[in-house]
């Protein structure tokens, strides 16, 4: 029987390369260059990264399995006595050319902790998955929000609403007052219990993995043949700011990769090629613009 992380290293290798395939039929144009790498201190990736494509301008879908001993800053942050760990994951970005087409991120993974007798002491499953539009299509905010409603009712019905806040908690640029996107869903720390086993986390692990291609795909195939303007992709770019802004401040995922002595070109692949800051703009009250703002300011339940 193979161990958890064995069998999730393998789930996640077969769904980037589904996840690759879709993405490169649907753009048309561009394909995933492939970069295999190996971490100093254990473990090591595969990095696939599209660009310059009819649809996607920059995107990479990444999964890496690396184990070692945490630093001492992590196990405080992670609040964790043992510091010898193995870690697994599906970490993708992609942003499409056109403004009207979200941004999106998704990513699942496994963790586990280890005695030095190399016993598992500690174990759990991660992930999530949300959406950053520019401008707001609320059917495919709550096709977006459908999509995994439906996966997370099938194992209990107050997961959806429970990790949907969490999501809007968690996806939050605090220094500006305002929610990355539209949210989504994110959970962690998701460890065997008297109410859940580690195969039922690991089942729903998989299973809103498994969602992606559903959630984000129509999306994008409803949005992409929409012409825009310049000052409509000039407002894009001020929002993949702000995206920026949160992964360089705020995200956990990067944190860990810096303090894990992780590949910095996966690390960073999730940034945007272009981006825009501008002093102090503003949007037209009333504008298409506006109303995003509105959203981000006051997330909202979408179902």
């Amino acid at each position: 029987m193979k161990s958890y992380r064995e069998s999730f290293y393998q789930h996640i290798e077969q769904l980037q390369d589904t996840i690759c395939q879709r993405l490169e039929a649907l753009d048309g144009q561009a394909r995933f260059r492939e970069d295999l790498w190996e971490r100093t201190g254990g473990g090591g990736g595969r990095t696939r990264v599209i660009a310059d494509g009819q649809v996607f301008e920059k995107g990479g879908v990444n999964i890496s399995g690396v184990h070692g001993r945490l630093p001492e800053s992590m196990t405080q942050y992670l609040k964790v006595e043992h510091n010898q760990f193995f870690a697994c994951g599906i970490s993708l970005v992609i942003h499409p050319k056109s403004p009207f087409v979200p941004t999106v991120h998704a990513n699942f993974r496994y963790f586990e902790l280890y005695n030095e007798e190399e016993e598992v002491v500690d174990q759990w499953f991660a992930g999530g998955a949300d959406l950053t539009p520019y401008y707001l299509d609320e059917s495919d905010v709550r096709h977006f929000h459908q999509v995994w409603k439906d996966v997370c009712d099938r194992y209990d019905t107050a997961f959806y609403p429970k990790y949907k806040k969490a999501c809007d908690d968690y996806f939050y640029n605090h220094h500006r007052d305002e929610a990355r996107g539209i949210g989504g869903l994110f959970f962690d720390y998701l460890r065997p219990s008297d109410q859940h086993s580690s195969d039922f986390w690991r089942d729903f692990t998989v299973d809103n993995s498994h969602a992606f291609i559903d959630a984000y795909v129509p999306i994008v195939e409803h949005q992409q043949s929409k012409t825009y303007s310049e000052k409509q992709r000039t407002w894009q770019e001020i929002r993949r700011g702000r995206y920026v802004e949160f992964n360089l401040v705020h995200d956990k995922g990067t944190l860990f990769g810096l303090k894990t002595k992780g590949r910095i070109e996966s690390i960073f692949m999730s940034l945007p090629p272009q981006v825009r800051w501008e002093y102090d703009f503003q949007v037209e009250p009333d504008s298409e613009e506006a109303k995003l703002l509105e959203v981000l300011r006051r997330p909202k339940n979408w179902i």
